[in-house]
């Protein structure tokens, strides 16, 4: 697609969350070359929020938010602004060094705070991708970590990129880096302009039939978790979305169903259950 067709379909909200409070660190790089990519097609427009500016408090694990709703949360911070960023966004990136082989301790506070969205997630219809430096090995599995996390958010998800910024960056590092984020730029930008609701995979339709299952038969309609999802007709629909589903992935949905109503069926109901072998006289 061209520029001129791409600007036709409106200017596109994309989100950078950092998890370094490095301001002019190797992140903080990444992520400003990534947007200046992005931003270079003409219908971008990005913003960078650094979470290190933000508070944002350790979770007490309380289960209140995904028990009763995440305004029952006890923790009066800085989430739900960030929250409504993603939401005003039509992409979202998370950004984050490797620490200690994994994402940095501020973006996994995050992560943790945002636990009651995989019970509900609503991010469908959104692109989302990570961006991971590093100066040791390993963050390969730091981006696939992070696109399992978006995947669970709902969203539509963009191959991550991982690069190594050994400080001070050698000028072939550096062009590196640049050709890896221009790559992943050009990737995220043609998912924005695709259809934002596509067919759901094998995995994710399992993966709802699952979970809608097992919240209808084992959790009350006090739980906030059921409440969501019957308020939202999801007990019945194909998917989280209106979408066609072929032959296959109909009979694939109906086979998931049986499964999980078999998996989640209360002890109490499956055959033997309960039984005991009569003693002999």
């Amino acid at each position: 697609m061209d520029r001129e067709t791409a600007g036709r379909t409106g200017t596109k909200k994309v989100t950078v969350f950092v998890g370094s409070a490095r301001k002019r660190g190797a992140t903080s790089r990444a992520a400003s070359t990534f947007l200046e990519q992005l931003e270079s097609f003409g219908d971008t427009r990005g913003e960078i929020v650094f979470l290190s500016d933000y508070d944002l408090r350790v979770c007490n694990g309380c289960k209140r938010c995904t028990n009763e709703g995440e305004e029952r949360c006890p923790m009066k911070d800085d989430r739900d602004a960030l929250i409504g960023k993603m939401i005003a966004s039509d992409g979202v990136v998370f950004a984050s060094p490797n620490y200690s082989f994994q994402v940095s301790a501020i973006m996994k506070i995050f992560l943790d705070r945002l636990a009651f969205l995989f019970h509900r997630p609503r991010f469908h219809g959104k692109t989302f991708t990570s961006i991971v430096v590093q100066a040791i090995g390993m963050g390969g599995r730091i981006v696939k970590y992070l696109e399992f996390v978006g995947g669970g958010l709902g969203f539509n998800i963009v191959k991550g990129s991982c690069s190594m910024t050994l400080e001070p960056m050698s000028q072939e590092a550096q062009d590196r880096m640049e050709r890896n984020l221009a790559r992943q730029s050009r990737r995220f930008h043609d998912r924005l302009l695709r259809p934002a609701f596509p067919t759901p995979s094998f995995l994710g339709l399992m993966m709802f039939r699952m979970a809608r299952t097992g919240y209808r038969q084992m959790l009350g309609e006090d739980m906030r978790d059921h409440v969501h999802f019957r308020d939202r007709g999801w007990f019945e629909s194909d998917y989280y979305y209106p979408v066609h589903l072929g032959p296959f992935k109909k009979a694939a949905g109906a086979l998931f169903d049986r499964a999980a109503a078999r998996f989640f069926r209360p002890r109490d109901a499956r055959p033997g259950a309960g039984s005991a072998v009569p003693e002999q006289s």
